[in-house]
């Protein structure tokens, strides 16, 4: 393909050829000169207010201190900020862009941001609970706001003038009677602002926001659609080998040998086999190669397994039989004597086990240089996955360098991690060579770490005048969060290695019982956990075990209303005292007011606040059923939401919508199977989600308080959407539900 011609030499000859005939034909030229300096040069921007911020500082900066931790001055004027958290498709890397540009006063142009690199970016932990907004966005906003005060203040001296004479604006800093200027990086002489982040820190006004509060577009959806390399899974690098990885037959199957003398000559282009107790790893030159050596492996690897699963149809029986003795998580008032004076109301609710599902399969790439192993990942923890990894190596943490990269995945713990180490283990076996471990569709869904599944038993009595006077739940969970971080037994890897190490700890407990206390205003309440170590590979699945609790406690609050012979949104308001939660009800109320339905169809409500501290949302549902089949399809969903002040219109309305149609795939028809030895439900025919056919009309509303803090919306609209099906499914059929999935048969 020819280079395009250059044709500014022909433009310019045209252009000049029309002025001198131009000037031949009128004779003469006039200039004018005006007498007014503003008509040649630019106004000077206008300042906007800033107000001091007392208030507390984000967890994030409270672990990373200095301006320099989380933005640098680069020569050409731009500002690179430095965030730990990664992109996972909730859009923080447009929402950090513009905190900073708004408090430096720059253009979004000169605000680059960089994720998720040890070494260079803060260590947040992981990308989760929808914490990169309250933490990681405000802690650049704060950092902005301080370098900001430093630059004027250091330019003050250079000019030998006030602060108020000094104008902040797109990268440099003016003073307006001597007209002198100097960029940031002039000012900073080759340094960086390395002062303390602390308060009270002079941050713009809200009211003169330019870019927070906006919809201001993702800069990366474009490349997505183009098929242009955005993903781990797009990553290549001259030279690269590929890897795949044969999983055992089983949770507890160990390897009994393995004949790989036949390998080189069955497969060409295979480097190298790696047999480290019951891992079995093979590098190829071509990916192909690698899976065709995988399958070879597989074919002639014998495992002893001593795999013994429930039965599925018993798992919820399994689960009460090894449950531990309750541990009681909140106790207010005096729940037996309120039962024992008002009539009580029962129900059981039950959640099978959930799959991340992610759309691509895992991928890593790793290259050891010598010293230092190098590893390309999705993981949504790059520092607790580094401590992992270093444990199960014995290496330093130092020697291990991990860089971010978006995954075609999914929220939650998923095998991002397990790749990671996969790709770290080879790597080490073939120095120098950038090796990619790419995992299977079934190794995905049968090797990921699920969502527990769950059981729920509600109690509930209503006074003389059809309100609550005592509530009552008990939970029966596993862990819901078994991430990496220095306990290397969280990876998959560590555990089959030679010399295997197991889960020093059950993980994070306490998100199983997450919103298991209602937010309704009850005199007498009791929650307990029934905690348990189930028979199935678990950690975070978005939300938590919130999204259990909540289709639980807003089923039930809707046979409560009927029971008191109210309106189930007058129910619910009628027993909450915050206006906010009061708010997004009567919202709600509000989109669907003038929605019909037939005979077959009806709507369900649900409301939720985020953990009881967060953001707020209400979700409507309207499904139809077909009686002669019992399909259910949801055919529109409706959510109200408060996240407090909102950072972009945009990317808010994007989590809010995919976290309801996630919910309602969950809540329709998503569960993991399996037999008494393996996970059966290992590719999409055999566990099913939402096809784009299946996906229901979205509408969402926001309620925008720029006064009040910022929440994260990613996990906001899941809990109540569930709930809102299944009230929905009740008005349509008249058959409460009590079990997921809602699926033919079952209603």
């Amino acid at each position: 393909m020819q280079p395009e011609a250059d044709n500014s030499v022909a433009m310019t000859e045209a252009t000049s050829t029309s002025r001198r005939k131009f000037l031949q034909q009128i004779g003469y030229i006039s200039v004018g000169f005006p007498f007014l300096t503003s008509c040649i040069t630019e106004p000077d921007p206008v300042i906007a207010a800033r107000v001091d911020y007392e208030g507390g500082l984000p967890g994030s900066l409270r672990g990373a201190k200095t301006v320099n931790a989380w933005l640098q001055v680069l020569e050409d004027g731009r500002i690179r900020v430095l965030s730990g958290k990664v992109e996972l498709g909730q859009g923080i890397r447009t929402a950090i862009r513009q905190v900073a540009a708004e408090e430096l006063d720059m253009e979004l142009d000169m605000v680059e941001v960089h994720l998720a690199e040890t070494g260079l970016t803060p260590d947040e932990g992981y990308t989760a609970g929808s914490g990169s907004v309250p933490n990681s966005a405000m802690s650049v906003r704060y950092a902005a706001a301080t370098a900001r005060q430093k630059l004027l203040n250091l330019a003050s001296a250079k000019f030998n003038t006030t602060e108020d004479d000094l104008l902040l604006h797109n990268g440099t800093v003016k003073a307006k009677r001597s007209h002198q200027s100097l960029s940031f990086a002039e000012i900073l002489e080759g340094t960086q602002i390395d002062m303390e982040v602390v308060t009270p820190v002079k941050i713009k006004s809200k009211a003169e926001h330019k870019y927070v509060g906006k919809a201001v577009p993702r800069t990366d959806i474009e490349k997505m659609v183009r098929g242009e390399q955005v993903y781990v899974q797009d990553l290549r690098f001259p030279g690269m080998v590929h890897a795949r990885v044969v999983r055992p037959s089983g949770y507890k199957a160990q390897l009994a040998k393995v004949d790989e003398s036949g390998l080189a000559t069955a497969i060409p282009g295979v480097i190298k086999t790696v047999v480290n107790g019951s891992f079995i790893g093979v590098i190829a030159e071509k990916e192909y190669q690698a899976v065709k050596a995988e399958q070879y492996l597989r074919e002639h690897a014998e495992w002893e397994d001593n795999t013994s699963l429930p039965e599925q149809k018993e798992l919820y029986n399994h689960i009460r039989s090894i449950a531990e003795a309750p541990k009681n998580i909140r106790n207010d008032g005096d729940i037996d004597s309120a039962f024992k004076s008002s009539q009580t109301l029962k129900a059981t609710y039950r959640k099978p086990y959930l799959k991340h599902a992610s759309m691509g399969p895992a991928c890593a790439v790793a290259m050891y240089d010598g010293d230092v192993l190098h590893i390309w990942s999705h993981s949504q923890g790059i520092y607790p996955m580094r401590n992992g990894i270093a444990a199960m190596l014995g290496m330093e943490v130092d020697d291990i360098h991990i860089i971010g990269i978006p995954g075609a995945g999914c929220y939650g713990h998923s095998t991002a991690d397990d790749a990671s180490a996969d790709a770290a283990l080879l790597a080490l076996e073939l120095p120098g060579k950038h090796v990619r471990v790419q995992w299977s569709r079934t190794d995905e869904q049968t090797w990921e770490p699920y969502g527990s599944a769950m059981i729920m038993k509600v109690e509930a009595s209503l006074d003389a005048s059809g309100n609550i006077s005592a509530w009552k739940s008990d939970v029966w969970t596993d862990s819901h969060s078994c991430r990496p971080n220095g306990d290397a037994g969280t990876l998959l890897d560590a555990r089959y290695i030679n010399d295997p190490v197991q889960m020093k700890s059950r993980g994070y407990l306490g998100g199983g019982h997450r919103n298991a206390d209602p937010y309704y205003s009850t005199p007498n309440m009791q929650v307990n956990a029934f905690f348990f170590d189930g028979p199935l590979r678990v950690s975070s699945l978005r939300s938590l075990g919130a999204y259990t609790t909540i289709f639980s406690i807003e089923s039930f609050m809707d046979e409560l209303a009927e029971k008191a012979g109210k309106d189930p949104l007058v129910f619910r308001i009628a027993h909450l005292e915050d206006e906010r939660a009061i708010a997004v009800l009567q919202k709600i109320k509000e989109l669907t007011s003038g929605i019909t339905v037939s005979e077959d169809e009806g709507i369900g409500y649900a409301f939720s606040r985020y953990k009881n501290t967060a953001a707020y949302a209400a979700v409507a549902a309207k499904v139809k059923v077909d009686k002669a089949t019992s399909k259910v399809q949801v055919k529109k969903m409706w959510a109200a939401v408060d996240v407090g002040e909102v950072i972009n219109v945009d990317g808010l309305t994007n989590q809010i919508e995919g976290g309801m149609i996630q919910a309602a795939s969950w809540t329709i028809m998503e569960e993991v199977t399996f037999n008494e030895k393996e996970i059966t439900s290992t590719d999409w025919h055999s566990y099913p989600i939402f096809r784009f056919g299946d996906i229901p009309e979205v509408e969402v509303a926001i309620i925008d308080r720029p006064d009040e803090p910022a929440e994260g919306g990613g996990e906001v609209s899941m809990p109540p959407s569930g709930a809102a099906i299944a009230n929905a499914v009740y008005r349509a059929s008249g058959e409460r539900v009590y079990e997921l999935p809602v699926r033919v048969g079952k209603v």
